[in-house]
């Protein structure tokens, strides 16, 4: 249950990012049962290909923390993290990602099944029927 419920804090943050025009993807980082990062894709409004959902809520928990470490944390994002961010999630070692939908086209699992951190507790498939609608309506709109 409790996966659920910061799941649903993460699309929250989805619907963020669609009412700004970007690809629907949210992302929240838990430490203790509160919230200490959360995150939305920017990266239209920031030109910026690096402005993830994850990289925006791993900066932000850093921040919280003061400190560039986050294996006392959970993150939980609605769509399985590109290369990329598994890179940023291994090297804060956080130490557990939560997604929902299964990205079969950029997911890590595809190009980089070992990226993340050994120690790093994987749980898949967290209401992904939801993120992966917002997903599918998001790019049909663009068609």
């Amino acid at each position: 249950m409790t996966d659920e419920r910061f799941m649903k804090e993460a699309l929250a943050e989805a619907r963020k990012a669609l009412a700004e025009g970007e690809v629907p993807i949210g992302a929240v980082i838990v430490a203790d049962g509160i919230i200490i990062g959360r995150g939305h894709n920017l990266t239209e409004t920031l030109h910026d290909v690096t402005a993830h959902a994850e990289m925006q809520a791993i900066t932000a928990a850093s921040e919280y923390l003061d400190g560039k470490y986050l294996n006392q944390c959970s993150l939980y994002v609605t769509v399985e993290p590109c290369v990329m961010c598994a890179g940023a999630i291994s090297w804060s070692q956080l130490g557990r990602l939560v997604y929902g939908a299964s990205d079969q086209k950029r997911g890590y699992t595809v190009y980089a099944p070992d990226a993340l951190h050994p120690k790093t507790q994987v749980v898949a498939g967290v209401l992904a029927d939801e993120a992966s609608g917002m997903m599918k309506d998001f790019f049909k709109n663009k068609r």
